[in-house]
């Protein structure tokens, strides 16, 4: 796939949403049809991440106590995430995230498990399916490039606020519909004849 290639994600199915007390936590469930060990060094490797997960990894993932730096993609959001689980290639849990590695018929059922904001659900499953569409290409040698970096978010978030004010601009400048103006056909309102019934 060329870089910038059209991208259609696949549908979206089998997301769950668990409530315990106050905390949500979002389940996704894909079967891939790679092998544990080859999901495993795409969850948890940094040049494996930086190409399909929404976040770049300073170090590797696979090591149990292990600090890393995630930098969140299109943004500068940067957190520390300890490894608290690193079970290969079955487990793996860091920061709020929880991934199960089931080998299923030469492949792989992954399972996500991510504690999230409840505000947040939908955008994260969303985000989380597309990622899954990009971790299968990548697995399968057929990687789509990450549409964005952080300089093309910011660029992109510059030119909409750009464009905002430039709305807000024209519709403050442009002569407001009154009441007495004149309609299409030339008529005020108290020229118009008045409904009939």
């Amino acid at each position: 796939m060329s870089e910038r290639e059209q991208y259609t994600p696949g549908p979206a199915s089998g997301a769950q949403v668990r409530k315990d007390g106050e905390k949500w936590t979002l389940i996704l469930v894909r079967e891939l049809r790679h092998p544990p060990e080859k999901v495993w060094q795409a969850l948890t490797e940094p040049a494996h991440l930086r190409e399909w997960a929404p976040f770049d990894a300073d170090g590797s993932l696979a090591t149990v106590g292990a600090m890393v730096k995630l930098t969140w993609a299109g943004t500068a959001k940067v957190t520390e995430a300890r490894v608290t689980r690193a079970d290969a290639p079955r487990v793996l849990e860091f920061q709020d995230i929880r991934w199960e590695l089931d080998p299923l018929d030469g492949g792989t059922r992954l399972t996500l498990w991510h504690s999230i904001d409840r505000r947040f659900i939908s955008w994260g499953a969303a985000g989380w399916h597309i990622c899954f569409d990009v971790l299968e290409r990548l697995i399968s040698a057929a990687p789509i490039v990450r549409a964005q970096t952080a300089a093309e978010s910011e660029a992109v978030r510059e030119q909409v606020k750009a464009d905002r004010l430039k709305a807000k601009v024209e519709e403050e400048n442009s002569p407001k519909k009154r009441f007495w103006d004149r309609d299409a056909d030339g008529k005020r309102p108290w020229e118009r004849p008045l409904p009939k019934g």
